[in-house]
Protein backbone atom coordinates (compact mmCIF):
# COMPACT_ATOMS: atom_id res chain seq x y z
CA UNK A 1 0.00 0.00 0.00
CA UNK A 2 0.67 3.57 -0.41
CA UNK A 3 3.52 2.51 -3.12
CA UNK A 4 2.93 5.66 -5.73
CA UNK A 5 2.91 8.22 -2.49
CA UNK A 6 6.26 6.56 -1.31
CA UNK A 7 8.06 6.91 -4.87
CA UNK A 8 6.51 10.73 -5.42
CA UNK A 9 7.02 11.98 -2.31
CA UNK A 10 9.06 10.43 0.61
CA UNK A 11 8.51 13.59 3.11
CA UNK A 12 4.58 13.24 3.33
CA UNK A 13 5.34 9.38 2.68
CA UNK A 14 7.18 8.97 6.10
CA UNK A 15 4.97 11.22 8.03
CA UNK A 16 1.70 9.20 7.46
CA UNK A 17 3.42 5.76 8.01
CA UNK A 18 4.41 7.75 11.28
CA UNK A 19 0.84 8.59 12.33
CA UNK A 20 -0.24 5.25 10.99
CA UNK A 21 1.96 3.94 14.06
CA UNK A 22 0.49 6.64 15.98
CA UNK A 23 -2.74 4.93 15.62
CA UNK A 24 -1.88 1.59 15.50
CA UNK A 25 0.53 2.20 19.53
CA UNK A 26 -1.37 4.20 20.91
CA UNK A 27 -5.17 4.20 22.46
CA UNK A 28 -7.52 6.72 20.56
CA UNK A 29 -10.14 7.72 23.43
CA UNK A 30 -11.89 11.16 22.11
CA UNK A 31 -15.13 10.63 21.31
CA UNK A 32 -15.35 12.01 18.21
CA UNK A 33 -12.69 9.76 16.22
CA UNK A 34 -13.11 6.50 14.96
CA UNK A 35 -11.24 4.15 12.85
CA UNK A 36 -12.84 3.96 9.36
CA UNK A 37 -13.65 0.47 7.76
CA UNK A 38 -11.40 -0.48 4.66
CA UNK A 39 -13.69 -0.16 2.71
CA UNK A 40 -14.57 3.33 3.28
CA UNK A 41 -10.86 4.03 3.10
CA UNK A 42 -10.41 2.62 -0.35
CA UNK A 43 -13.91 4.36 -1.85
CA UNK A 44 -12.55 7.25 -0.30
CA UNK A 45 -9.02 6.91 -2.52
CA UNK A 46 -11.50 5.89 -5.93
CA UNK A 47 -11.00 8.10 -9.32
CA UNK A 48 -14.28 9.54 -8.11
CA UNK A 49 -12.12 12.25 -6.52
CA UNK A 50 -11.65 13.52 -10.56
CA UNK A 51 -15.17 14.67 -11.03
CA UNK A 52 -16.92 17.09 -10.71
CA UNK A 53 -20.95 17.05 -10.16
CA UNK A 54 -22.58 20.61 -9.42
CA UNK A 55 -25.85 20.22 -8.45
CA UNK A 56 -28.12 17.35 -7.51
CA UNK A 57 -28.67 13.55 -9.18
CA UNK A 58 -30.01 14.31 -12.73
CA UNK A 59 -29.77 18.37 -12.11
CA UNK A 60 -26.22 18.81 -12.89
CA UNK A 61 -24.46 21.64 -14.35
CA UNK A 62 -21.41 19.13 -15.46
CA UNK A 63 -22.22 16.42 -18.38
CA UNK A 64 -20.30 12.93 -17.71
CA UNK A 65 -22.33 12.66 -14.30
CA UNK A 66 -24.32 9.16 -15.33
CA UNK A 67 -22.77 7.13 -12.53
CA UNK A 68 -21.95 9.85 -9.96
CA UNK A 69 -26.08 10.50 -10.31
CA UNK A 70 -26.09 6.95 -9.41
CA UNK A 71 -24.29 6.88 -6.50
CA UNK A 72 -25.36 10.26 -4.75
CA UNK A 73 -28.86 8.59 -5.27
CA UNK A 74 -28.04 5.54 -3.24
CA UNK A 75 -26.09 7.69 -0.43
CA UNK A 76 -29.43 9.39 -0.59
CA UNK A 77 -31.76 6.46 -0.50
CA UNK A 78 -29.98 4.68 1.85
CA UNK A 79 -29.84 7.34 4.29
CA UNK A 80 -33.54 8.21 4.50
CA UNK A 81 -34.49 4.70 4.83
CA UNK A 82 -31.71 4.39 7.37
CA UNK A 83 -33.37 7.16 9.67
CA UNK A 84 -36.70 7.13 8.58
CA UNK A 85 -36.87 11.13 6.70
CA UNK A 86 -38.24 12.08 3.86
CA UNK A 87 -35.77 13.81 2.56
CA UNK A 88 -31.99 13.90 2.43
CA UNK A 89 -29.31 15.92 0.95
CA UNK A 90 -25.56 14.36 1.74
CA UNK A 91 -23.57 16.88 -0.11
CA UNK A 92 -22.15 18.90 3.10
CA UNK A 93 -18.67 18.21 3.67
CA UNK A 94 -18.91 19.10 7.71
CA UNK A 95 -21.13 18.94 10.68
CA UNK A 96 -20.33 22.50 10.73
CA UNK A 97 -21.27 23.46 7.40
CA UNK A 98 -24.80 21.36 7.56
CA UNK A 99 -25.36 23.18 10.50
CA UNK A 100 -24.79 26.54 8.54
CA UNK A 101 -26.71 25.38 5.69
CA UNK A 102 -29.76 24.53 8.01
CA UNK A 103 -29.35 28.42 9.31
CA UNK A 104 -29.24 29.73 6.02
CA UNK A 105 -32.31 27.72 4.85
CA UNK A 106 -34.28 28.74 7.72
CA UNK A 107 -33.33 31.86 9.39
CA UNK A 108 -32.31 35.57 8.73
CA UNK A 109 -29.63 37.29 10.49
CA UNK A 110 -30.35 38.23 13.81
CA UNK A 111 -33.43 35.66 13.98
CA UNK A 112 -33.71 33.74 17.49
CA UNK A 113 -31.95 30.51 18.50
CA UNK A 114 -32.02 28.81 21.41
CA UNK A 115 -29.17 25.77 22.09
CA UNK A 116 -27.30 24.25 24.71
CA UNK A 117 -25.16 26.13 26.61
CA UNK A 118 -21.23 25.21 25.87
CA UNK A 119 -20.48 24.21 29.15
CA UNK A 120 -23.68 21.81 29.63
CA UNK A 121 -22.03 20.08 26.74
CA UNK A 122 -23.44 21.73 23.68
CA UNK A 123 -21.12 22.31 20.52
CA UNK A 124 -19.29 25.66 19.19
CA UNK A 125 -21.46 25.97 16.02
CA UNK A 126 -25.01 26.04 18.24
CA UNK A 127 -24.25 29.54 19.08
CA UNK A 128 -20.73 30.21 20.53
CA UNK A 129 -19.99 33.42 20.38
CA UNK A 130 -16.55 33.54 18.79
CA UNK A 131 -18.27 30.93 15.84
CA UNK A 132 -20.46 32.29 12.69
CA UNK A 133 -23.99 30.95 14.51
CA UNK A 134 -23.03 32.80 17.61
CA UNK A 135 -22.20 36.32 15.39
CA UNK A 136 -24.88 36.29 13.18
CA UNK A 137 -27.91 35.05 15.03
CA UNK A 138 -29.54 36.01 18.47
CA UNK A 139 -28.53 33.22 20.53
CA UNK A 140 -30.00 32.05 24.10
CA UNK A 141 -29.11 28.99 25.91
CA UNK A 142 -30.86 26.50 28.06
CA UNK A 143 -28.22 24.11 30.31
CA UNK A 144 -28.54 21.05 33.10
CA UNK A 145 -29.81 21.27 36.37
CA UNK A 146 -27.02 22.40 38.72
CA UNK A 147 -27.62 18.64 41.07
CA UNK A 148 -28.62 16.05 38.75
CA UNK A 149 -26.15 17.49 35.23
CA UNK A 150 -29.17 16.32 33.77
CA UNK A 151 -30.82 18.07 30.96
CA UNK A 152 -32.85 20.40 32.49
CA UNK A 153 -36.25 20.12 30.23
CA UNK A 154 -38.63 22.58 32.35
CA UNK A 155 -35.65 25.44 31.49
CA UNK A 156 -35.72 24.79 28.20
CA UNK A 157 -39.38 25.09 28.07
CA UNK A 158 -39.53 28.16 30.00
CA UNK A 159 -36.72 29.99 28.20
CA UNK A 160 -38.49 28.83 24.86
CA UNK A 161 -41.88 30.20 25.83
CA UNK A 162 -39.96 33.80 26.86
CA UNK A 163 -37.78 34.24 23.97
CA UNK A 164 -39.49 32.65 21.11
CA UNK A 165 -37.09 31.48 19.45
CA UNK A 166 -37.55 30.41 15.34
CA UNK A 167 -35.63 27.67 15.81
CA UNK A 168 -34.50 25.04 19.20
CA UNK A 169 -31.13 23.07 18.72
CA UNK A 170 -30.74 20.24 20.65
CA UNK A 171 -28.01 17.42 20.29
CA UNK A 172 -24.41 17.92 22.17
CA UNK A 173 -20.59 17.13 21.92
CA UNK A 174 -19.92 16.33 25.45
CA UNK A 175 -23.51 15.28 27.20
CA UNK A 176 -23.02 11.58 28.24
CA UNK A 177 -26.92 11.07 28.76
CA UNK A 178 -29.55 10.51 26.44
CA UNK A 179 -31.97 13.35 25.04
CA UNK A 180 -35.41 12.93 24.70
CA UNK A 181 -35.78 14.46 21.26
CA UNK A 182 -39.27 13.97 20.86
CA UNK A 183 -39.85 16.17 24.05
CA UNK A 184 -37.72 19.06 22.62
CA UNK A 185 -39.89 19.05 19.53
CA UNK A 186 -42.87 19.59 21.66
CA UNK A 187 -41.39 22.24 23.18
CA UNK A 188 -40.05 23.73 19.98
CA UNK A 189 -43.54 23.85 18.38
CA UNK A 190 -45.84 25.33 21.48
CA UNK A 191 -43.23 27.94 20.99
CA UNK A 192 -44.20 28.60 17.64
CA UNK A 193 -39.84 27.12 16.84
CA UNK A 194 -38.24 24.19 15.07
CA UNK A 195 -36.76 21.61 16.26
CA UNK A 196 -33.08 21.04 14.75
CA UNK A 197 -31.68 17.68 16.03
CA UNK A 198 -27.42 17.60 16.00
CA UNK A 199 -27.20 14.12 16.20
CA UNK A 200 -23.18 13.79 15.17
CA UNK A 201 -21.91 12.24 18.22
CA UNK A 202 -24.78 9.46 18.44
CA UNK A 203 -26.42 8.32 15.11
CA UNK A 204 -24.87 4.98 15.51
CA UNK A 205 -26.45 3.90 18.55
CA UNK A 206 -29.91 6.10 17.42
CA UNK A 207 -29.32 3.53 13.80
CA UNK A 208 -28.87 0.68 16.95
CA UNK A 209 -32.37 1.46 18.86
CA UNK A 210 -29.76 2.54 21.77
CA UNK A 211 -30.66 5.73 22.19
CA UNK A 212 -34.38 7.54 21.74
CA UNK A 213 -35.01 8.72 17.89
CA UNK A 214 -34.82 11.66 16.38
CA UNK A 215 -37.23 11.37 13.83
CA UNK A 216 -39.30 13.52 15.76
CA UNK A 217 -37.49 16.90 14.83
CA UNK A 218 -37.89 18.98 11.92
CA UNK A 219 -34.34 18.66 10.59
CA UNK A 220 -31.22 16.50 11.63
CA UNK A 221 -27.97 17.23 11.20
CA UNK A 222 -25.08 14.79 11.30
CA UNK A 223 -21.72 13.97 11.04
CA UNK A 224 -20.59 10.29 9.49
CA UNK A 225 -17.35 10.12 11.05
CA UNK A 226 -18.34 9.13 14.74
CA UNK A 227 -20.47 6.66 15.78
CA UNK A 228 -21.30 5.60 12.51
CA UNK A 229 -17.63 4.66 11.63
CA UNK A 230 -17.88 6.41 8.03
CA UNK A 231 -15.49 9.19 5.99
CA UNK A 232 -15.06 12.43 7.43
CA UNK A 233 -18.05 14.25 5.84
CA UNK A 234 -21.94 15.12 7.07
CA UNK A 235 -25.39 14.92 6.51
CA UNK A 236 -28.84 16.96 6.73
CA UNK A 237 -32.26 14.80 7.15
CA UNK A 238 -35.52 16.68 7.17
CA UNK A 239 -39.31 16.80 6.48
CA UNK A 240 -40.56 17.16 3.08
CA UNK A 241 -41.49 20.98 3.48
CA UNK A 242 -38.29 21.61 3.95
CA UNK A 243 -35.89 19.73 1.18
CA UNK A 244 -36.55 22.81 -1.43
CA UNK A 245 -34.62 25.29 1.36
CA UNK A 246 -31.82 22.68 2.28
CA UNK A 247 -31.10 21.89 -1.15
CA UNK A 248 -30.96 25.56 -2.35
CA UNK A 249 -28.66 26.66 0.96
CA UNK A 250 -26.32 23.30 0.43
CA UNK A 251 -25.95 24.45 -3.05
CA UNK A 252 -25.21 26.62 -4.78
CA UNK A 253 -25.74 28.61 -1.30
CA UNK A 254 -22.95 27.80 0.46
CA UNK A 255 -21.01 24.89 -1.57
CA UNK A 256 -19.97 24.52 -4.69
CA UNK A 257 -18.77 20.87 -6.44
CA UNK A 258 -19.88 18.43 -3.90
CA UNK A 259 -16.94 15.24 -3.11
CA UNK A 260 -18.04 12.62 -4.81
CA UNK A 261 -15.12 10.15 -3.38
CA UNK A 262 -16.73 10.81 -0.42
CA UNK A 263 -20.40 10.61 -1.14
CA UNK A 264 -19.87 6.84 -2.28
CA UNK A 265 -18.08 6.56 0.64
CA UNK A 266 -21.14 7.56 2.67
CA UNK A 267 -22.89 5.16 0.99
CA UNK A 268 -20.90 2.40 1.96
CA UNK A 269 -21.22 3.69 5.46
CA UNK A 270 -24.83 3.61 5.33
CA UNK A 271 -25.31 0.35 3.90
CA UNK A 272 -22.83 -1.41 6.84
CA UNK A 273 -25.03 0.06 9.61
CA UNK A 274 -27.97 -2.28 8.14
CA UNK A 275 -25.61 -5.04 8.76
CA UNK A 276 -25.78 -7.02 12.15
CA UNK A 277 -22.33 -6.78 12.85
CA UNK A 278 -22.73 -2.75 12.82
CA UNK A 279 -25.61 -3.82 15.53
CA UNK A 280 -23.18 -5.95 17.91
CA UNK A 281 -21.18 -3.26 17.66
CA UNK A 282 -22.85 -0.45 18.74
CA UNK A 283 -23.90 -2.65 21.65
CA UNK A 284 -20.22 -3.54 22.83
CA UNK A 285 -19.65 0.29 22.38
CA UNK A 286 -22.08 0.81 25.23
CA UNK A 287 -20.84 -2.06 27.25
CA UNK A 288 -17.64 -0.57 27.34
CA UNK A 289 -18.68 2.69 28.03
CA UNK A 290 -20.35 1.24 31.42
CA UNK A 291 -17.31 -0.27 32.29
CA UNK A 292 -15.00 2.39 32.01
CA UNK A 293 -18.41 4.43 34.22
CA UNK A 294 -17.57 1.62 36.86
CA UNK A 295 -13.88 1.97 36.77
CA UNK A 296 -14.10 5.26 37.51
CA UNK A 297 -16.44 5.45 40.50
CA UNK A 298 -14.90 2.43 42.30
CA UNK A 299 -11.76 4.75 42.31
CA UNK A 300 -13.81 7.92 43.30
CA UNK A 301 -13.00 9.87 40.02
CA UNK A 302 -16.32 12.30 39.93
CA UNK A 303 -18.25 11.59 36.48
CA UNK A 304 -20.49 14.48 35.28
CA UNK A 305 -24.10 13.42 35.54
CA UNK A 306 -22.74 10.65 37.66
CA UNK A 307 -22.33 8.22 34.71
CA UNK A 308 -23.10 7.53 30.59
CA UNK A 309 -26.30 6.54 28.59
CA UNK A 310 -24.10 6.44 25.30
CA UNK A 311 -20.62 6.18 24.20
CA UNK A 312 -18.79 8.67 26.30
CA UNK A 313 -17.86 10.03 29.81
CA UNK A 314 -16.89 13.16 31.06
CA UNK A 315 -14.58 13.37 34.02
CA UNK A 316 -14.68 15.93 36.53
CA UNK A 317 -10.83 16.09 37.21
CA UNK A 318 -10.48 18.75 39.76
CA UNK A 319 -12.07 16.16 42.24
CA UNK A 320 -8.96 14.70 42.29
CA UNK A 321 -6.76 18.17 42.27
CA UNK A 322 -5.65 18.33 38.79
CA UNK A 323 -7.05 20.50 35.25
CA UNK A 324 -8.37 18.77 32.59
CA UNK A 325 -5.49 20.05 30.57
CA UNK A 326 -2.94 18.21 32.99
CA UNK A 327 -5.01 15.34 32.71
CA UNK A 328 -4.77 15.09 28.58
CA UNK A 329 -1.07 15.75 28.62
CA UNK A 330 -0.02 13.12 31.20
CA UNK A 331 -2.66 9.75 29.21
CA UNK A 332 -0.96 11.04 25.70
CA UNK A 333 2.98 10.70 27.20
CA UNK A 334 1.50 6.95 27.60
CA UNK A 335 0.19 6.48 24.62
CA UNK A 336 -4.04 7.34 25.72
CA UNK A 337 -5.58 10.01 23.53
CA UNK A 338 -8.78 12.31 24.95
CA UNK A 339 -9.17 15.62 25.27
CA UNK A 340 -9.41 18.40 27.93
CA UNK A 341 -13.59 19.40 28.00
CA UNK A 342 -15.43 22.28 29.87
CA UNK A 343 -17.82 20.91 32.51
CA UNK A 344 -21.12 22.41 33.62
CA UNK A 345 -20.74 24.98 36.17
CA UNK A 346 -17.12 25.53 34.56
CA UNK A 347 -14.43 27.38 37.21
CA UNK A 348 -11.62 27.20 34.70
CA UNK A 349 -11.23 27.98 30.75
CA UNK A 350 -11.82 26.62 27.64
CA UNK A 351 -8.02 25.94 27.67
CA UNK A 352 -7.35 24.60 30.92
CA UNK A 353 -11.16 23.60 32.01
CA UNK A 354 -12.05 20.78 34.81
CA UNK A 355 -12.92 18.18 32.55
CA UNK A 356 -11.91 15.19 30.72
CA UNK A 357 -13.57 13.33 27.91
CA UNK A 358 -13.21 9.84 27.17
CA UNK A 359 -15.09 7.68 24.85
CA UNK A 360 -15.17 4.06 23.34
CA UNK A 361 -15.87 4.44 19.22
CA UNK A 362 -12.37 3.89 18.12
CA UNK A 363 -11.20 1.26 21.03
CA UNK A 364 -14.47 -0.87 20.22
CA UNK A 365 -13.64 -0.77 16.36
CA UNK A 366 -10.39 -2.33 17.19
CA UNK A 367 -12.30 -5.54 19.02
CA UNK A 368 -11.80 -4.57 22.66
CA UNK A 369 -14.48 -5.69 24.87
CA UNK A 370 -14.83 -5.40 28.73
CA UNK A 371 -11.93 -6.62 30.05
CA UNK A 372 -9.70 -4.44 27.95
CA UNK A 373 -11.59 -1.62 29.33
CA UNK A 374 -11.15 -2.23 33.17
CA UNK A 375 -7.62 -2.73 32.23
CA UNK A 376 -7.70 0.55 30.48
CA UNK A 377 -9.69 2.16 33.01
CA UNK A 378 -7.38 1.47 35.45
CA UNK A 379 -4.33 2.88 33.79
CA UNK A 380 -6.12 5.85 33.23
CA UNK A 381 -7.08 6.38 37.06
CA UNK A 382 -3.26 5.33 38.07
CA UNK A 383 -2.17 8.10 35.96
CA UNK A 384 -4.40 10.84 36.90
CA UNK A 385 -3.95 10.11 40.45
CA UNK A 386 0.25 10.48 40.26
CA UNK A 387 0.06 12.22 36.25
CA UNK A 388 3.90 13.75 37.70
CA UNK A 389 5.65 10.31 37.77
CA UNK A 390 8.06 9.35 35.05
CA UNK A 391 8.24 5.97 37.09
CA UNK A 392 4.89 5.47 36.47
CA UNK A 393 4.13 6.64 32.86
CA UNK A 394 7.14 4.40 31.63
CA UNK A 395 5.09 1.07 33.12
CA UNK A 396 1.66 2.41 31.91
CA UNK A 397 3.28 3.22 27.76
CA UNK A 398 4.86 -0.11 27.89
CA UNK A 399 1.34 -2.31 28.57
CA UNK A 400 -0.61 0.47 26.54
CA UNK A 401 1.78 -0.62 23.82
CA UNK A 402 2.05 -4.07 24.58
CA UNK A 403 -2.12 -4.17 24.64
CA UNK A 404 -2.20 -2.09 21.34
CA UNK A 405 -0.41 -4.97 19.66
CA UNK A 406 -2.97 -7.23 19.95
CA UNK A 407 -5.75 -5.12 18.52
CA UNK A 408 -4.37 -4.01 14.90
CA UNK A 409 -6.48 -1.66 12.98
CA UNK A 410 -4.58 -1.31 9.65
CA UNK A 411 -2.39 -3.90 8.74
CA UNK A 412 -2.58 -3.32 5.01
CA UNK A 413 -0.94 -0.21 5.89
CA UNK A 414 1.80 -1.25 8.58
CA UNK A 415 4.62 -2.11 5.75
CA UNK A 416 3.81 1.29 3.88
Amino acid sequence: MLNALGASDSVIYNLVLQEITRQQAGLVMIPSENYATLDILETLGTPLNNKYSEGYPRKRYYSGNLFIDEIEQLAIDRLKALFGFEHANVQPHSGSGANQAVFTALLEPGDKILSMDLNAGGHITHGNKFNFSGRYYNVFHYGVNRETELIDYDDLAEVAQKEKPKLIISGTTSYPRAIDFAKVTSIAHAAGALHLADISHIAGLIVADLHPSCVSADIVTSTTHKTLRGPRGAVILCKAEFAGKIDKAVFPGLQGGPMENVIAAKAVCFNNAKKPEFQTYQEQLVRNAKILEQVFRNNDVRLVSGGTDNHLLLLDVSSIGITGRQASDALEEVGIFCNKNVIPFETGTALDPSGLRIGTPALTSRGMKEQEMAQIGGWIVQILKAHESHQLKQRVVEQVRALAEHFPIYQEYSNG
